[in-house]
């Protein structure tokens, strides 16, 4: 199975961007400096969703206008008394194809796992407003994942589109890597 296959080969870029993200997380002191950790997350899922919309259909993924997405950092980001100035440069991954447009999605829905975590390591610095994003799906998180992997899944037949999804997943974690390292002084 594709996912499988995608997960594996992504294991090293998930974990290099998941260490940028704890770091960031750590170093949060404040509503604002939450905030700001957003304007990351809103200024590169923005990009990509934009890059993904032409090929990610109601009909492919009927639940898709109900997902998670950007609107809902920009809300935490407001809920949290801030604006979207000052939004640090990102690129999206080259997405030319559904299976290019399914590889960044699996980064993006799969972001939502970790989701709790992260809220639980906010509620430990008394950040409890603004974490929509984090929260995910709630109960129906398993179950939307499980709709997204099977639309994965069954949109991969051939090595060359199982290929397309894997180079796009990897270049999705690492656009966002790139986001960190061009825009946030290093947090020693």
């Amino acid at each position: 199975m594709l996912t499988e296959t995608i997960k594996e080969a992504t294991k090293a870029d998930h974990l290099a961007l998941e260490k940028q993200v704890v770091k960031r997380l750590k170093a949060i002191e404040s509503g604002k400096d939450y905030a700001e950790l957003l304007k990351y997350f809103y200024a590169y899922f923005s990009k990509v969703e934009a890059a993904v919309a032409p090929f990610i259909t109601s009909e492919l993924l009927p639940d898709y206008s109900e997902r998670r997405n950007a609107s809902y950092i920009k809300a935490d980001i407001e809920a949290l008394g801030e604006t979207l100035e000052g939004l640090p440069q990102a690129q999206a991954p080259e997405v030319s194809n559904l299976q290019q447009a399914l590889g960044a999605l699996y980064v993006l829905e799969g972001s939502i796992m970790g989701g709790r975590i992260i809220v639980e390591m906010l509620a430990k610095v008394g950040i409890t407003q603004g974490v929509s994003f984090f929260s995910g799906y709630g109960p129906e998180t398993g179950v939307k994942w499980q709709r997204f992997t099977s639309v994965l899944n069954a949109q991969a037949q051939t090595d060359q589109e199982q290929q397309q999804a894997i180079d796009s997943a990897q270049q999705t974690f690492a656009r966002f890597g790139e986001v960190f390292q061009r825009n946030y002084e290093v947090i020693s």
